[in-house]
Parts: structure tokens; C-alpha cells; sequence
């Protein structure tokens, strides 16, 4: 399975992006599939996932309500709608995937859950 990230760039505050990532792989329905993020000098922080076997959109309490996780099995692409964005959002953005179909909902927030990572895609949030 390959993820390939995009959709980052610079954006002022309030303002909104859209990242994508496209994944390879048959079965990119029963995915489950991820967002991470890095700020310079601190730990990987979930962002949200959709588990396909259940179609259900999960996100860290703190983005939810300007984080929006979807997909379209039609592209094997899964979305993240980024809107009023603030300055702390500034990090590397970066998919993963879960293709065993083993996930569960009290291990999404952990980077080790997920088997397939694509390349970051950089988000800079200016103030």
C-alpha cells in the first residue's frame, strides 16, 4: 500500500485547506485511515480517522467542530478539511493507514496502530 499526501501549504489565520491522500491498495474501503500531525519539537498528535469498516469519522476532541475527515472510495482518496485555522495548527500533516481491518476505536490515537505511512505534506498557519 502506498499514501501520498498533498494539499499543504501557507495559509493565513482563519483561513482554510483541504489536504489529501491518495492510497493504493484493492481493498481502500475496510481501510482505516488517518491523520497525524508534528509541530516542530513535540510528539506526532492525532488528528482524526476514518474507519472504513464501520463508516465512521473519529478526531481529537480538540479539533473537532474545524476538522472535517472524509473520503471518496471512488479515488481511494481520504480528505481533511481544515477551516478557521490557527496558528498552533502550523505542523507537518502526515496519512496512515490500518489495512487489516483490526482496528479499534481506543487505539486510533496511537501511531503504532497503523502499518502504511505516506510523506508529511507541510501546513504553515501564519498569525
Amino acid at each position: 500500500v502506498q499514501l501520498q499526501a498533498s494539499g499543504g501549504g501557507l495559509v493565513q489565520a482563519g483561513g482554510s485547506l483541504r489536504l489529501s491522500c491518495a492510497a493504493s491498495g484493492p481493498t481502500f474501503s475496510r481501510y482505516t485511515m488517518a491523520w497525524f500531525r508534528q509541530a516542530p519539537g513535540k510528539e506526532r498528535e492525532f488528528v482524526a480517522a476514518f474507519r472504513g469498516s464501520r463508516n465512521t469519522a473519529h478526531y481529537a476532541d480538540s479539533l473537532k467542530g474545524r476538522f472535517t475527515i472524509s473520503r471518496d472510495t471512488a479515488k481511494n482518496t481520504m480528505y481533511l478539511q481544515m477551516n478557521s485555522l490557527k496558528p498552533d495548527d502550523t505542523a507537518v500533516y502526515s496519512c496512515a493507514a490500518e489495512t487489516g481491518g483490526r482496528m479499534i476505536v481506543s487505539t486510533m490515537w496511537n501511531p503504532s496502530a497503523y502499518n502504511y505511512w505516506g510523506q508529511g505534506t507541510q501546513v504553515t498557519v501564519s498569525s
